[in-house]
């Protein structure tokens, strides 16, 4: 069932010149890859797909399809702004009406999702067609804790995972992130992510969003917290720079869906030990980091950082507006730059290391970890006051 963002369109996405879709392939593996394509097989007729891959064999192993030759993706967890520049340059060269774009792991989607995300932008004047993924309780928290509520309470989406990583693209949505990506494509940064959610919703383009099931998660090939949060919170900051103007201004926000994760499937057992290492990171940090920490942080956020820092295992929780607020003063301090913005990003570490403790311990106490999750993305929108006033006054302190 979809999910579809209110907002007028400016345009329909429907009157494509070429009903034909480019199914971009980022990542896969040659097995994976024949998969894909079984499935797509499955889902459309070989006279609708242009297949963009860098898969050489696949032209062998599938002669009734087009397939053409794309880069190889350098990232094997998520999309880039490469992706994006490529997969839109193709559709335009083989004049194709809309553009699937399936990151790593794709095989693991099932036939319908892909049908849906396809059709959704071919034939029903959607813009942005959004998988919303069924995971365990323990997946993708950097979604949940920063990506899924920033998201939702600045730009007014109730996407739940925005950093997507399977997307269904009208050619005018493909152009407006193909123009986005460019700039990180022209100085060499190409493995940046790009935000698509915020994108659309800047420019008031339809988004929908669909149940897509369990999809396996692709992992860094060296999964890294140090490199990799800084590397996705960074841009994400970046993006909320760039688009001031738009969600300074009062916006409805749209009822999210609230469904139990419990159908995500059997995830990692919760317990003490998952939590202890987190906690001894965050202590650690908050006698070492105090100093830099002061320097982004008001002083009754430093207040609850104490008390925390003094909680005991299996008792700590950190409240959903102190961790809404650590995060807004964290995208205040990256727009001034009030320290190096490596360093910056690298001080978060320790305090989303928090956040997750307190998580795995309200969901090990029987707490429904999605309506954590809301919960949590309510306490963003509640806070929304807080960053536009900070942002306009960054050097008064709210109460």
């Amino acid at each position: 069932m979809a999910t579809v963002n209110p907002t007028p369109a400016t345009e329909t996405a429907a009157g494509q010149q070429s009903a034909s879709i480019l199914v971009h392939l980022a990542a896969l593996t040659e097995s994976q890859i024949e998969n894909v394509l079984a499935n797509l097989i499955t889902s459309f007729a070989p006279q609708e797909l242009i297949i963009s891959t860098s898969e050489e064999s696949a032209k062998a192993s599938y002669p009734t399809l087009r397939i053409v030759t794309a880069p190889s993706s350098k990232l094997s967890w998520t999309l880039s702004a490469a992706d994006f520049v490529q997969a839109h340059q193709l559709a335009r060269e083989h004049k194709a009406g809309a553009i699937l774009i399936l990151g790593p792991e794709s095989d693991s989607l099932r036939v319908p999702v892909l049908r849906e995300l396809a059709r959704s932008v071919v034939d029903e004047s959607i813009d942005l067609a959004v998988p919303r993924y069924d995971l365990s309780p323990r997946a993708a928290l950097v979604n949940s804790a920063i990506l899924y509520p920033v998201s939702r309470s600045l730009f007014a989406s109730p996407v739940r995972f925005p950093m997507a990583i399977d997307l269904g693209l009208s050619m005018r949505m493909a152009e407006r992130l193909a123009i986005s990506a460019q700039r990180f494509t022209s100085h060499n940064q190409g493995d940046l992510p790009v935000w698509p959610v915020s994108e659309a919703a800047v420019a008031g383009f339809r988004i929908a969003e669909f149940e897509a099931g369990q999809r396996v998660i692709p992992h860094p090939a060296e999964p890294d917290l140090h490199t990799i949060l800084p590397l996705i919170a960074g841009s994400l900051f970046a993006d909320i720079e760039a688009k001031a103007a738009f969600w300074q201004r009062p916006r409805q926000a749209h009822a999210a869906q609230i469904r139990s994760a419990a159908s995500g499937g059997d995830g990692p057992e919760l317990s003490a030990t998952d939590v202890a290492p987190m906690l001894q990171a965050f202590r650690l940090a908050y006698s070492n980091l105090l100093e830099i920490w002061s320097l982004v942080l008001p002083p009754n956020a430093l207040l609850g950082l104490k008390r925390l820092s003094l909680t005991d295992g299996a008792a700590f929780r950190m409240s959903e507006t102190l961790w809404a607020r650590i995060v807004y003063d964290f995208v205040l301090a990256y727009r001034l730059r009030t320290i190096n913005r490596g360093h910056l990003l690298g001080a978060l570490i320790p305090l989303y290391l928090a956040w997750v403790a307190s998580h795995v311990n309200s969901t090990a106490s029987g707490m429904d970890p999605e309506r954590h999750i809301e919960a949590v993305a309510a306490a963003f929108e509640a806070e929304k006051p807080y960053i536009v006033s900070r942002w306009r006054w960054p050097d008064r302190f709210n109460p």
